[in-house]
């Protein structure tokens, strides 16, 4: 079994195996009101469903700002450059589909960089992909272990793996 945020996410998405979908979010930072949207576009065939608090109606409210600049900037460079059907790529908020996940696959060692990956890799591959606007608050208790130095170039691994080609 793997730790950290990585062992993590994969042993959640080892129990999709038998189910349809499953939704992942961070640390209690996001507004879950919007879960129930989110089954709703699943049920209407979208495979990956983010919360995306770059869209409009959506808000980034507290956090380092260096973190909040350059997640803003490779979420809304990937949408607009690259076409990504989200606006933040970054975030893990987001519920996806079983059978998608299980189709991936996923080679992140680190951390919340396994998100991003499902993202670019579920867009290179042709799968439906949609959003919503979400409220992300800073936490008000505890300390985030995010190591934005550290994990850095692992995001950039997937940001510019972002920009091959699409195979479907």
């Amino acid at each position: 079994m793997r730790r950290g945020v990585v062992g993590a996410l994969l042993t959640g998405f080892q129990q999709v195996k038998s189910g349809p979908a499953i939704v992942v979010m961070g640390d209690m930072s996001d507004d879950m009101s919007i879960v129930d949207k989110m089954v709703q576009l699943y049920s209407e065939g979208f495979h990956l469903i983010a919360a995306s608090r770059y869209m409009p109606g959506g808000k980034l409210l507290g956090g380092p700002f260096l973190k909040g600049a350059m997640s803003r900037f490779a979420g809304l460079t990937l949408h607009w450059l690259r076409g990504v059907p989200t606006h933040n790529a970054t975030n893990a908020f987001k519920l996806y589909d079983g059978a998608m996940l299980n189709s991936l696959k996923l080679e992140s060692q680190g951390g919340f960089e396994l998100t991003l990956e499902i993202t670019v890799k579920a867009f290179l591959g042709g799968y439906r992909i949609t959003e919503l606007p979400s409220v992300w608050r800073d936490r008000t208790a505890g300390s985030s272990r995010f190591q934005l130095w550290r994990w850095l170039p692992r995001y950039l691994h997937w940001y510019f793996y972002a920009f091959q080609p699409r195979s479907r």
